[in-house]
């Protein structure tokens, strides 16, 4: 036999063997990420800030890259429905959390906590930043952060803020408000955003923190009065406005941020192939204008670098809600 039929045939006689070997792993090895539909699950309700966010990156991999991805929105909680619900499913990355910054606060409000950040997600990418802007009644006739400061001091306990919910960014912020001024005011938290602008608008609470793209008309009409912004420089939206820097109180400042997470124990592979597409996505000129519509900028980076800000936002909070003596509900 020569040595060209010898070669021929002893490949063909390992063929069943080789093909009886790999069967097995073989579908789970071949398939590429993602091999099915992604889901994005996004903790607040819909067309909130990380709603919208989410969406507009669920339609640039679809468009993009041709993956098939939907958002369902599990809100409640302070944003933990949503990570159970990523937790119940496999961890394989097709199942996506999409965390904000309350849910960095939750642990030190929630006594059972239903999970751990640092361990039970991988992190991806940090999708987005935006800061907030305060805003008062015109009744109210502090036209910058000191008047306001002086003002509630003038009156302990007399004077509210509102939010969106116990949790919330608003909340957060305005209870930083209180321990770095040593303000007396009170938190009068809402279900939904639009009640408490509701009760802003018509004098029942005097000032708020809150996130840009609800108020931006409001502003504008003089339905309300800005007096900064909560990030270290100023935002197109409200370029007249001061930030919370420029007006001396540089502790205030405070990102919002939106970022996604997988269960832990997910491949790197597949943890990899998400922050590479999403870093693309997040690049196209027209994600950046859909953000900026919301009062947000497209942010990426690495899976560690979004690790380490989830790390240090838990600390952060742990010791704001110690500092405050904040009590879940109050």
């Amino acid at each position: 036999m020569s040595m060209v039929r010898y070669v021929r045939a002893s490949l063909l006689a390992s063929l069943p063997l080789a093909a009886a070997t790999l069967a097995p792993g073989w579908p789970a090895a071949a398939q590429p990420f993602p091999s099915k539909v992604i889901t994005i699950v996004v903790p607040t309700a819909p067309a909130t800030p990380p709603d919208i966010i989410s969406r507009v990156v669920a339609a640039e991999l679809s468009e993009s890259d041709g993956w098939r991805v939907v958002v369902e929105n599990k809100p409640g909680a302070v944003l933990t429905i949503g990570g159970s619900e990523v937790l119940k499913h496999a961890a394989d990355g097709h199942t996506i959390y999409a965390m904000a910054l309350p849910v960095s606060a939750a642990p030190a409000f929630l006594p059972n906590m239903p999970f751990r950040l640092e361990t039970d997600f991988a992190p991806v990418i940090k999708i987005s930043t935006s800061y907030n802007v305060l805003v008062v009644n015109p009744s109210v006739p502090a036209k910058s952060v000191s008047e306001l400061v002086t003002l509630v001091k003038s009156q302990p306990d007399r004077l509210n803020f509102s939010s969106g919910g116990f949790g919330t960014p608003a909340h957060l912020i305005g209870e930083m408000f209180k321990l770095e001024t040593g303000a007396r005011v009170t938190h009068v938290p809402y279900n939904q955003f639009p009640q408490a602008i509701g009760d802003l608008l018509n004098g029942t609470n005097q000032f708020m923190f809150i996130t840009t793209l609800p108020v931006v008309d409001l502003i504008t009409s003089g339905k309300l009065r800005a007096l900064a912004v909560t990030g270290p420089k100023r935002i197109a939206a409200l370029a007249d406005v001061p930030t919370i820097v420029e007006q001396g109180f540089p502790n205030l400042v405070v990102e919002d941020w939106v970022g996604f997470a997988v269960k832990s124990g997910t491949p790197n592979e597949a943890v990899t192939r998400l922050n590479t597409a999403i870093n693309k996505a997040l690049s196209k000129p027209k994600v950046r204008e859909a953000f900026a519509r919301v009062g947000a900028e497209p942010a990426g980076g690495t899976p560690t670098a979004y690790g380490d800000l989830v790390k240090s936002q838990v600390a952060h909070w742990a010791k704001v809600v110690k500092d405050a003596g904040i009590k879940m509900g109050q």
